[in-house]
């Protein structure tokens, strides 16, 4: 008995995550109703808020899973040496396009900015950190530096995502780490 009843609450968690992703496509999560949430998951409010206080706590849920998921995915690996930021950025853009549905609509206009700087973070834990530690600088410029490299990233994550993934993770972490690691100079012709 309890088994069936674990398998409706997945259920019924799973079926609102698809119908919040799916809304917001759309609309910004201000404008989303737990009203109509439930409409489109074709489930009853009172089921809803048996599992969520509302469309916001929802969103924070899907969110967490997300970057828990996408810690543990990345904690998997062991990489060390000069190989490691390439390889781990490699990681992310593959965890990334497994995940592009929810990736591409929680990275969004309509997505979360705070869900954005979460990103950031781990790819700062997971990537940056070696590569910081090779340039030596203050605290408040390997800051700067950071925060540069990352928003970057995410913006071309995105960019790549709109462009149905046109290039594959590896050649998408080849570009990021190539130009991380020598900017525009990487760009210019060797003639």
């Amino acid at each position: 008995m309890s088994s069936k009843l674990d398998r409706r609450k997945k259920y019924t968690r799973m079926v609102l995550k698809e119908s919040l992703i799916t809304l917001l496509k759309d609309k910004q999560i201000s404008s989303i109703t737990v009203k109509e949430l439930c409409e489109l998951a074709d489930i009853n409010r009172s089921t809803f808020y048996s599992h969520y206080a509302d469309q916001f706590d929802l969103l924070n849920k899907i969110e967490d899973e997300i970057l828990e998921d996408m810690n543990q995915t990345l904690g998997s690996y062991n990489f060390n040496e000069e190989e490691e930021a390439l390889q781990m950025t490699e990681k992310i853009l593959e965890y990334v396009a497994a995940n592009r549905d929810v990736c591409q609509t929680l990275l969004s206009e309509h997505g979360d900015p705070q869900f954005q700087q979460k990103v950031m973070r781990i790819t700062y834990e997971f990537t940056m950190k070696n590569w910081m530690e090779i340039i030596k600088s203050d605290k408040k410029t390997s800051e700067y530096i950071s925060l540069y490299v990352g928003s970057g990233s995410i913006h071309v994550i995105k960019n790549w995502l709109d462009n149905g993934m046109d290039m594959s993770p590896k050649e998408m972490a080849e570009i990021i780490n190539n130009f991380t690691n020598n900017g525009l100079a990487s760009l210019r012709s060797s003639s």
